[in-house]
């Protein structure tokens, strides 16, 4: 198959590609680096050009954290929902898109709203459509896996109240093997959570990344919600990550059944073995 890879130089994008290149398909990327802006590609008519050829679209694009040039509503909504009508318009009739988990009807961020706006709109296209919703993926790579590695290290592990805040976490090789079994799937129009088999409270995942470097349990420094929610607000100018909302969506913690993607593969998504930490579809054996 041709397909196009939007976000191809990101996390999830540059697994992606491998995985496909490695399967014998021909790959378009589009990304910034070889001059396809979403801040600029808001209407179908935009998109039309870049789907010549193309059997199948895949977008990757995605941003945790917004900046000056990086806006959640134009990355997450205006420019991929625009690209599905494209889609839709040209003929390709597979396309996957790469949520997350919590975009839903409790979503309240701007981060979680901006990708359900685009995956409302490609679930109303006539396509074969599939929603990936991926909880935190962890692995070599990922810029919020070594953000926790980094943190992981200090000597007090700062959690937000008593750090119970349930997660699911994913590795980067599960997603990727969703996203490569969406192509052959016989049955389309499908929206996934893409999560890993086992739910751990956010100050348990932190002893575990630990653990992963080798170094012993470290005691706990709780920060109480609203000091968080005030030290978010003080450091949002220090890092796309430092947001009230940021903190609000660890509070909330977000986990979902694991059954549905098990049979969506065919088996179970990988335990947290402490090598996974460290390895991406390169280095890991995936048993699709």
């Amino acid at each position: 198959m041709k397909l196009l890879l939007t976000g191809a130089s990101g996390f999830v994008g540059r697994n992606v590609a491998r995985a496909l290149v490695a399967a014998g398909h021909s790959l378009k990327p589009a990304m910034r680096g070889n001059g396809v802006d979403f801040r600029h590609l808001l209407t179908p008519a935009d998109w039309l050009p870049h789907l010549a050829g193309v059997d199948a679209v895949i977008n990757c694009v995605g941003i945790i954290g917004e900046s000056a040039g990086q806006k959640f509503w134009t990355l997450h909504a205006h420019a991929p929902s625009a690209l599905f009508r494209a889609c839709a318009l040209a003929g390709v009739r597979r396309v996957v898109q790469i949520s997350a988990l919590g975009a839903d009807e409790t979503a309240f961020s701007a981060y979680h709203r901006s990708k359900r706006a685009a995956d409302d709109c490609l679930r109303r296209l006539d396509v074969d459509w599939f929603v990936l919703r991926p909880s935190l993926i962890y692995g070599r790579g990922g810029g919020s896996a070594e953000l926790l590695l980094r943190l992981a290290k200090w000597p007090l592990l700062p959690v937000l109240d008593d750090g119970r805040q349930i997660l699911q976490p994913v590795h980067i090789s599960d997603v990727v093997a969703a996203v490569m079994r969406c192509l052959t799937a016989p049955t389309a129009r499908q929206t996934l959570d893409i999560v890993g088999p086992e739910r751990i409270a956010f100050a348990d995942w932190l002893q575990r990344t630990r653990q992963a470097q080798g170094l012993p349990p470290a005691r706990l420094l709780p920060v109480p919600y609203r000091a968080a929610l005030a030290l978010a607000w003080l450091g949002r100018a220090c890092s796309p990550l430092l947001r009230t909302e940021t903190v609000r969506m660890l509070q909330t913690g977000y986990h979902a059944d694991v059954e549905p993607l098990t049979r969506f593969l065919g088996r179970a998504p990988q335990s947290a073995a402490p090598q996974l930490f460290f390895s991406d579809t390169l280095t890991t054996r995936n048993p699709t």
